[in-house]
């Protein structure tokens, strides 16, 4: 009966992880709210328009993903280093992370500066959506050093278990995005009605609110990890190899994801605009079933990380198996949500009756998906990249996304022209598989890694 205790977690277990994950969800829940708000208020300018912000935002959120790989990839080592207590270590970690992160920053921004026309017929070849989507990418070319800056320093912070200043950035964020899109795309309070442009204006000013608010604290405050702008400077080549090592496969993994999703965009947008439409309508509720979801995923790999720094593996092998029980009740639990809030959201769009006939099929889709995606996220996105298994869950992206979900995906909407609900269970059917694919991995205890600090 003790072995089973051991593997259910005690009080102490359970509090640890809500003093983790409900911060990060939070967080999480801000984010779907800026992001419902922007396609609220977008719903009554038309389909045309909220098409090019969803497709548009697309090409940003694959910025966004690859930033996610770099600091999720920073942040194996860093919790590591962390329960070591290696400071000198993380903060080579993170300096190797942010040279990656501002030449990343900047050629995604000439990207956009030169062929921002080039970005959009990736997703459509509709020419009213193209024009909409041009604006809109110009107007938010400052976002992506606001990005990258922000949210790897979100993820290095949360990896020595500070959450807190990202939850209050985020608030106040939210406030400040909500107030300026009402503001730039309504023209209220002697504003000039920019519609489209407006919401992406809106966005940079919480952007830049957020770089201010999140780099700040840690280039300037805070005293645990103690980095500071001067220490980009510094000498970190003992360590270039190890960064490399574990973290170019959550890089690659991350930007395979992003790749996919891009993917997906793709297919639903050579489908019509009214597809695309109903898929924004549904973007909002696959991230209010996954928000508890990413923040378990997120406290399982910091978790895993400081309990592997501290040299107890039978402890993390047991707390493994908790986490990947915590994904399939969560799973459960997001599909139930979804019946139920399904209706009410659709309906509260401004869009044509085929959207809402479309997106009634995706929900039904994403709450069979769900289950499996909040188990494989759990482990793939926390306890077996904390590990430092970043190859083997790297094989498992390129294996299961481009063999199977991309390319069924691509033969149910473009040559049997199946129902939605079955073109977006395609396109997901690497959650499934990688679900089965990560249970086996983690039984087998060979995801466990060691992994080297500076100098040794």
């Amino acid at each position: 009966m003790a072995g089973w205790k051991d593997y259910l977690g005690d009080k102490a277990f359970y509090k640890k992880i809500l003093a983790i994950a409900l911060p990060i969800s939070a967080q999480q829940l801000i984010t779907v709210g800026v992001n419902l708000m922007d396609t609220v208020m977008l719903s009554s300018m038309g389909d045309a328009q909220l098409s090019a912000s969803a497709l548009g935002g697309q090409f940003i959120n694959l910025f966004q993903i690859f930033c996610m790989g770099l600091g999720m990839g920073a942040s194996v080592l860093t919790s590591r280093y962390w329960g070591m207590q290696e400071l000198n270590s993380l903060k080579k970690a993170v300096t190797i992370m942010l040279r990656l992160v501002l030449c990343l920053s900047s050629a995604f921004t000439l990207f956009t500066v030169f062929a921002p026309e080039a970005i959009m017929r990736m997703y459509t070849p509709e020419q009213g959506i193209i024009d909409y989507g041009v604006t809109y990418l110009r107007w938010l070319l400052p976002t992506y050093l606001c990005i990258g800056l922000s949210l790897t320093c979100t993820i290095v912070l949360r990896s020595v278990g500070q959450v807190r200043i990202p939850l209050l950035s985020s608030i106040f964020a939210f406030f400040v995005n909500i107030f300026f899109n009402w503001v730039f795309i309504f023209g209220h309070l002697g504003a000039p009605r920019m519609e489209i442009a407006g919401a992406a204006l809106g966005t940079l000013i919480a952007r830049l609110f957020e770089l201010f608010f999140i780099c700040g604290h840690f280039f300037f405050k805070d005293k645990n990890i103690g980095y500071r702008i001067r220490n980009i400077c510094m000498k970190c080549g003992d360590l270039v190899r190890e960064y490399f090592r574990v973290c170019i496969p959550v890089l690659i993994s991350d930007g395979l994801l992003a790749l996919g999703n891009n993917a997906v965009a793709m297919v639903m947008g050579h489908i019509g605009e009214t597809f695309v439409a109903a898929n924004s309508v549904t973007t909002i509720v696959q991230q209010l079933s996954s928000v508890l979801t990413q923040g378990i995923a997120n406290a399982s790999g910091i978790m895993t990380g400081h309990t592997m720094g501290e040299g107890d593996l039978e402890k993390a092998q047991k707390q493994g198996y908790t986490f990947l029980g915590l994904g399939f009740v969560l799973g459960c639990f997001a599909a139930i949500v979804i019946l139920l809030v399904r209706g009410p959201i659709i309906n509260y769009y401004k869009v044509s009756a085929e959207t809402k006939e479309i997106a009634w099929q995706l929900m039904d889709a994403i709450g069979f998906i769900v289950v499996f995606q909040a188990m494989n996220s759990i482990l793939t996105k926390g306890v077996l990249r904390a590990g430092g298994d970043t190859r083997f869950l790297m094989a498992g992206d390129i294996l299961f996304l481009w063999v199977a979900s991309i390319p069924l995906g691509m033969l149910a909407g473009f040559v049997f022209h199946w129902s939605p609900f079955w073109i977006y269970t395609m396109l997901k059917i690497d959650q499934i598989i990688k679900c089965v694919w990560c249970f086996f991995r983690l039984r087998s205890r060979k995801w466990m890694k060691k992994i080297q600090t500076a100098n040794g």
